[in-house]
């Protein structure tokens, strides 16, 4: 173990205190960096707390919306309680930025083969109102671009695949719509060796198919007399965003959607980001996903890899546990706010992840040009 100090403010005393970190030698040990006990020196340790962590609830219409109102609060608040300020700081000592961090990333990194993750929405386009309106920036579309060049990329995401590529437009990745029920690499033109391109095409859902579209009309029904709720079809699965239902229909609506579920037990409910989700009852997701594509690529057991997933939404934490659970590979969790989470680092909004990805450009053309001169 090493020890690194992170500076964090104090509320109180309106200045920066050191904190003991210690970190593994790896920073892609499956374990979380703790902070240290207080010791000489000015060193000062904050002590970690718990958060709410609800991927499925079952019971009454009102659990539910207590854990939607959990993980989606309606307004920001005006002041921060110190206790809620320390809660942040040891967060953020247990997660620290991505970019904060780089140079120790990008230092653990020689040697392997980067294969880039992606999320979409809260990820590389910030979350709206509208879902069909959530529209990439060029500025970030350039970024994916230019790490595709150098990385294989993926989009993992809840979305229709066909939906996520109409906003991305990006022909040399791999995209993963429904959670990774809907998986489809790039063309063969799009890939520089052609001679060993093998075509990607994996849906372990299809059967559902028709179930699926049955229960989309019948919530499209059912929903009509809520205002602010809007179905979407992912093909594989169903998103119903309650994102502008006023929070006092939140309960109507998760009776409207359970009722309709009561006749499909082949089908389950999950809660994302201020969005309800149906999905079969397969075993299969984002982390599933993620195995999936490492083993298309070549990478199944492959020591010569690291993968980096980076994400914001509950969904994206099964993708965090796959690489935790293989003690290699990077975990990124972007919010502004302490989550519970198996990530290892955080970014804290779609602009920071741009930088990353930014930097990640940079540093492996650099590397190029480095050894081009030897």
């Amino acid at each position: 173990m090493t020890n690194q100090n992170v500076v964090v403010p104090d509320a109180r005393k309106g200045v920066d205190i050191t904190i003991a970190m210690a970190l593994s030698k790896s920073l892609f040990s499956p374990v979380v960096p703790k902070p240290l006990p207080a010791a000489p020196g000015g060193y000062f340790t904050i002590s970690r707390k718990m958060f709410a962590k609800k991927t499925e609830t079952g019971g009454k219409p009102n659990s539910w919306a207590d854990s939607m109102r959990d993980s989606s609060p309606t307004r920001v608040k005006s002041t921060t309680s110190l206790s809620e300020i320390e809660e942040k700081n040891t967060w953020i000592v247990n997660h620290p930025s991505a970019l904060n961090m780089f140079e120790q990333i990008v230092n653990g990194s020689k040697g392997k083969q980067i294969v880039m993750f992606l999320d979409y929405d809260g990820t590389l386009s910030p979350i709206v109102e509208d879902p069909d309106r959530a529209f990439m920036t060029n500025e970030m579309r350039e970024a994916v671009r230019d790490v595709a060049r150098y990385f294989p990329t993926a989009i993992v995401t809840g979305r229709c695949r066909d939906k996520v590529y109409s906003f991305v437009r990006l022909a040399g990745l791999y995209y993963a719509g429904s959670h990774g029920m809907d998986i489809k690499g790039p063309s063969k033109n799009c890939c520089r060796n052609k001679k060993d391109y093998q075509g990607v095409l994996f849906q372990p859902a299809n059967e559902f198919l028709p179930m699926i579209d049955e229960v989309y009309n019948a919530l499209l029904e059912r929903t009509k007399y809520i205002p602010g709720a809007r179905v979407e079809d992912n093909k594989f699965c169903i998103s119903v965003h309650f994102r502008c239902v006023e929070e006092k229909m939140w309960a109507a609506l998760v009776e409207q959607v359970r009722s309709v579920l009561s006749g499909y037990p082949k089908l389950r409910l999950t809660q994302g980001r201020k969005v309800l989700e149906i999905r079969p009852t397969i075993k299969w997701d984002k982390g599933k996903a993620l195995e999936f594509l490492l083993e298309s690529l070549g990478y199944a057991n492959s020591t010569d890899v690291l993968p980096v997933y980076i994400g914001d939404d509950r969904t994206d934490e099964d993708a965090f546990k796959v690489l935790r659970n293989r003690g290699q590979g990077l975990g990124i969790l972007v919010s502004k706010v302490p989550k519970e989470t198996n990530a290892s680092f955080s970014l804290q909004e779609p602009t920071e992840v741009k930088d990353f990805l930014r930097r990640l450009v940079e540093w492996k053309r650099s590397t190029l040009q480095g050894q081009s001169r030897v």
